[in-house]
């Protein structure tokens, strides 16, 4: 199958003019919308004149495919709607995604991406007396927003498989608990039967906050979502994104599902009309193209078994993963890396302390790993 001609790509289904003036997010978009039709088992070369001009960004795990052509047409429409403040269309969102989990309206909130949602829940359940525990490494923006709430945070190293190590997050008796699943930034997956013992244990006083943001990319069958156990654990919040395989990290929508009583709690929480009338429209027309799930995950999947294997033929282990990014053992300070590779116009991923010497590499097209992997030998 070739990916390039399945979809065509956001920049030119929306027609652009002014990509003389480009944003820090649409740098990393641009990148590879004019690259070499690549079929799903190779990672070709690409000629010369077919490179990029600009840098290849591989930093933020974005999806640079980009939004579904449904989203894209969706996003159309509802400009003509931009003087109108969002409340319909968030209403609409919510009743997409309660069916799409069968679950009620009531047991789901939007925010401005998934980010907002962690926002929420550090605002409504951290405080002098209720700290927060989070894993070494993970997502860090909640470690952030406790500390606006006055929180105390305590960060428990991942165990040797580089899941959360779930026996010591729990004796440190949090009033909140963070668990990214996978994980970011190193991709690994908490599996499924310890995840349901460590929620089966814990009292409902604890709030367990499950950050899906990269669900749609797991295959392992050690992995599952959690979403499900909403009905049955009155302290869980599972979080999902529209950022990641769906394409809309710049768009900015996420939600979470909880039960009713807390979906309150977090509503007292949040801001009015946080979410806007593109984003929204975009993501509910995103959820009715099951193609940029599908899609999404196979070339993912792909792409990324390719460059694994590059990598290790060079002698270098990548940490399992499950996401749409790789964390590649480098056996030395990265620091020097993510330079050298900058400057051969390649972005990776920022230094994480608590593994000073693995490298975060997101998985673009096949031709920018393919720039990836030239810079990669240039420097490592």
């Amino acid at each position: 199958m070739d990916w390039g001609d399945e979809y065509s790509s956001p920049i030119e289904e929306l027609n652009m003019t002014t990509t003389n003036v480009l944003s820090r997010r649409t740098f990393g978009h641009l990148v590879g919308f004019s690259a070499l039709s690549v079929g799903a088992g190779a990672l070709a070369r690409p000629a010369a004149a077919q490179k990029a001009a600009v840098p290849v960004r591989l930093s933020a795990n974005e999806n640079p495919y980009g939004p579904s052509q449904l989203a894209i047409d969706a996003m159309r429409d509802s400009m003509k709607l931009a003087w109108r403040y969002p409340d319909e269309a968030a209403d609409a969102l919510v009743e997409s995604i309660a069916r799409l989990h069968s679950l009620s309206a009531d047991q789901v909130i939007l925010g401005d991406g998934s980010s907002e949602i962690l926002k929420l829940a550090a605002a409504a359940y951290l405080g002098d007396s209720r700290k927060l525990v989070m894993a070494d490494p993970t997502f860090e923006a909640i470690g952030f927003y406790a500390r606006a709430a006055g929180a105390e945070t305590v960060k428990v190293p991942l165990d040797s498989t580089y899941a959360h190590d779930l026996g010591k997050m729990a004796a440190a008796k949090a009033g909140l608990i963070y668990i990214c699943n996978p994980n970011n930034p190193t991709g690994s997956i908490t599996p499924k039967q310890p995840l349901r013992a460590f929620l089966d244990a814990r009292p409902q006083t604890t709030m367990v906050l499950i950050d899906e943001a990269y669900h749609h990319y797991a295959e392992s069958a050690d992995y599952e979502s959690t979403v499900p156990l909403v009905a049955i654990r009155p302290n869980l919040i599972v979080s999902r994104t529209f950022s990641k395989i769906y394409g809309m990290a710049g768009l900015r929508c996420g939600y979470a599902i909880a039960q009713r009583d807390v979906i309150r709690k977090l509503q007292q929480q949040a801001a009015w009309d946080s979410t806007n009338v593109i984003a929204l429209a975009a993501a509910r027309a995103s959820l009715t193209d099951p193609r940029q799930v599908t899609v999404g995950r196979r070339r993912n999947s792909a792409t990324k078994r390719e460059v694994v294997a590059s990598l290790n033929k060079l002698g270098y282990k990548v940490i399992p993963s499950e996401a749409n990014f790789i964390m590649i053992e480098m056996r030395r300070d990265v620091k020097p890396l993510i330079a050298g590779m900058r400057d051969r116009g390649v972005h990776v991923g920022r230094l994480f302390p608590a593994l000073p010497q693995h490298l975060r590499v997101t998985i673009g097209k096949p031709d920018q790993m393919q720039q990836f992997l030239d810079a990669f030998r240039a420097v490592a």
